[in-house]
C-alpha cells in the first residue's frame, strides 16, 4: 500500500524557516517524480517544487531562491526546506508522487494528507 506522510508544518513569523518532510512507503520512490504542492483556503492547489528520479528540480516562480526540494532515497523521504517565509506562503502543503513530472496536480497519483504552514506578519 502506497503511503506518503508529511510532517514539519507549523506556525512561524515572516522571515522564518521551516523544513517539511514526506516519508514514503509501499513503492520504489527513487523511480518516481516527487512534488510539493500547496493549497490555501479558497484557492486552487498549486505546484511548489518538483524533483525527478535523477534529482533535477523545478520551482514555482513565487518560491525560487527561498525553497529547496531534496530527497533521500535511502530513507525514502522527500524534503522541502523553506526560508524567508512570507504570509502568502500560508497554506496546507502536500507531497505527491507520480510517474510523470509535471507542475500540475493531475500528473501525480499518490498524495499525502497534508501539513499546515502558517506564516504571520
Amino acid at each position: 500500500q502506497v503511503q506518503l506522510v508529511e510532517s514539519g508544518g507549523g506556525s512561524v513569523q515572516a522571515g522564518g524557516s521551516l523544513r517539511l518532510s514526506c516519508a514514503t512507503s509501499g513503492y520504489t520512490s527513487s523511480s518516481y517524480c516527487m512534488g510539493w504542492f500547496r493549497q490555501a483556503p479558497g484557492k486552487k492547489r498549486e505546484g511548489v517544487a518538483t524533483i525527478d528520479s535523477d534529482g533535477n528540480t523545478k520551482y514555482a516562480d513565487s518560491v525560487k531562491g527561498r525553497f529547496t526540494v531534496s530527497k533521500d532515497n535511502g530513507k525514502n523521504t522527500l524534503y522541502l526546506q523553506m526560508h524567508s517565509l512570507k504570509p502568502e506562503d500560508t497554506a496546507m502543503y502536500f507531497c505527491a508522487a507520480g510517474l510523470g513530472c509535471g507542475a500540475t496536480a493531475e500528473w501525480y497519483s499518490y498524495w499525502g494528507q497534508g501539513t499546515q504552514v502558517t506564516v504571520s506578519s
